[in-house]
C-alpha cells in the first residue's frame, strides 16, 4: 500500500507590478502583471500623480485585473527625493525606493542606455524582488518628512562652509597672480584701496571691484553661517526632541564635538533602525572589500558606499579621539597596532578606527554602555565655548576659521 503524500500549493495573488523611470520631463511608466508578460510602456509628464493613477487604471483593465488589484511600485532615488514615494504609499501602493548604484548592469564596452531599457529592467528586477530574491539590489530607507526637514540645518552649514572656503581661497588667489598680500579681516576693503603691485601701481579697477564684490559676498556668506551656527546651539539646548538627546549624550565624551555629535545624530542615530555593526559600518561606506579569486587576493580598501559626510566626519573624529581619549582601549589598540608604523600605515589605521569607533558611539547611545577608558565631559560647557568664541569672532568669523 503506497503512502499519499499531501501538497500544498502557493497561490500568488494577482499584482500588478510598475517600474518608474525618472525623468526631468516625462517619467517612462513600465507595467506587467508578472513573469511571462511583456511590460506595457508608457510616458507621463514628470510630476503628474493624477497622470499616473490614470495610466494604472488603463493597465489594470488591459491586463484584465480586478480594480482592487495590489499595486507593486519601484523606483530610483535621485533628483526627485522621496515625495514620490510618499505619493504613491498614500495612494495605497506598495513603493521600493532604490539606490541607484545597486542596479544590475551589462559589462559589455559598450552599453546600450535608454528610458525604455532602464525601466524594463527595473521591472525584471522589481519581480526577481518581490519573489523573494532579497539581494538583487539595495533599498533606501526612506525618512519621515519631519526626519528629512531636521537634516536642513547642518547640510546647509556644510554647504555654506564650503562656499565660505571658496570665496577665501578665491580672494587671496587673485591676490597671489598679481604678487600681492593681504590680511583677509574686517579691515580688507581699507587694505585693498592702499595695496599696489610691484612697480608701485595701484591694482587695476576691475580686479579691484572684483575683489570688493567677493569680499561682500564672503561678509554676507559668514554671517548666515554663525545665525546657523546660533541656531543649533539653541536647539542643543532647548529642544526635547529624540536627535537632540543624542547629540547631548554624544558632547559628553571628551573628543566629539558640536558639528560631529550633530551630524551623527541627525544622520544616523536618531532616525535609522540598525541591526547591527556590519549594517551601520556598511551605510556609512566603511567595509573592507577584498578581491579574491583564484589566485588573485589582494584589499581594494572601503566601500565608500553610504553618506559620505558621515564618512568624512568618521576619520575626523577618530583623529580627534586620538587626542583627546588617549588611555581608552580603543587608542591604546591603535597605538599598538598602527602607532609604530609610517604614515601609510598609520592612514589605514585610522580607518579601522573611525569603523570601530562608531560601532562603539552606536552601542553608547543605544545602551548606554560608555567606550572602554573613555572620559566625560559636561556637554553644557562645549557650547558656552562655542557661543563665545562666535562672540569674540564678531564679522571676521571667516578669517579666524
Amino acid at each position: 500500500m503506497s503512502a499519499t503524500q499531501k501538497v500544498d500549493y502557493t497561490v500568488c495573488e494577482p499584482k500588478l507590478y510598475l517600474a518608474l523611470e525618472l525623468g526631468s520631463s516625462n517619467w517612462k511608466c513600465a507595467f506587467s502583471p508578472g513573469l511571462g508578460r511583456k511590460p506595457r510602456l508608457r510616458n507621463v509628464a514628470a510630476g503628474a500623480i493624477w497622470g499616473l493613477m490614470e495610466e494604472i487604471k488603463t493597465a489594470k483593465k488591459r491586463f484584465g485585473l480586478a480594480t482592487d488589484t495590489p499595486i507593486v511600485s519601484c523606483f530610483e532615488i535621485g533628483r526627485d527625493g522621496f515625495w514620490i514615494d510618499r505619493a504613491l504609499r498614500s495612494g495605497g501602493i506598495h513603493n521600493v525606493v532604490v539606490e541607484s548604484a545597486s542596479i544590475e548592469i551589462n559589462r559589455r564596452r559598450r552599453r546600450r542606455k535608454t528610458d525604455r531599457l532602464d525601466a524594463t529592467k527595473l521591472w525584471n528586477m522589481q519581480m526577481r524582488f518581490d519573489l523573494g530574491e532579497d539581494h538583487v539590489w539595495q533599498v533606501v530607507n526612506v525618512p519621515t518628512v519631519q526626519e528629512e526637514d531636521a537634516r536642513q540645518l547642518h547640510r546647509e552649514l556644510m554647504t555654506i562652509r564650503r562656499d565660505r572656503t571658496r570665496l577665501v581661497n578665491q580672494i587671496k588667489g587673485l591676490l597671489a597672480a598679481q604678487g600681492v598680500q593681504l590680511k583677509l579681516d574686517k579691515r580688507f576693503l581699507q587694505s585693498l584701496e592702499g595695496a599696489r603691485l610691484f612697480d608701485g601701481q595701484p591694482l587695476p579697477e576691475g580686479l579691484n571691484r572684483r575683489l570688493q564684490r567677493a569680499f561682500q559676498r564672503l561678509v554676507f556668506i559668514d554671517s548666515q553661517a554663525r545665525e546657523m551656527e546660533k541656531e543649533r546651539i539653541d536647539q542643543l539646548r532647548q529642544s526635547s526632541d529624540h536627535s537632540a538627546e543624542i547629540a547631548r549624550s554624544l558632547l559628553m565624551l571628551q573628543g566629539i564635538g558640536i558639528n560631529s555629535a550633530w551630524l551623527y545624530s541627525k544622520e544616523i542615530f536618531a532616525w535609522r533602525r540598525i541591526r547591527n555593526r556590519r549594517e551601520l559600518a556598511s551605510l556609512v561606506g566603511l567595509t573592507p572589500t577584498p578581491y579574491d579569486s583564484g589566485e588573485s587576493q589582494r584589499d581594494q580598501g572601503i566601500s565608500k558606499a553610504g553618506s559620505r559626510w558621515v564618512r568624512a566626519m568618521a576619520i575626523e573624529i577618530a583623529w580627534s579621539w586620538l587626542r583627546n581619549q588617549p588611555q581608552s582601549k580603543l587608542s591604546l589598540w591603535y597605538q599598538k597596532r598602527f602607532g609604530g608604523g609610517g604614515s601609510r600605515q598609520r592612514k589605514i589605521g585610522i580607518v579601522a578606527l573611525a569603523r570601530r569607533l562608531l560601532v562603539a558611539l552606536w552601542k553608547y547611545v543605544e545602551t548606554g554602555e560608555i567606550p572602554e577608558g573613555a572620559r566625560l565631559t559636561n556637554w553644557e560647557s562645549k557650547l558656552v565655548c562655542k557661543s563665545t568664541l562666535a562672540a569674540a569672532q564678531g564679522t571676521v568669523g571667516f578669517f579666524k576659521g
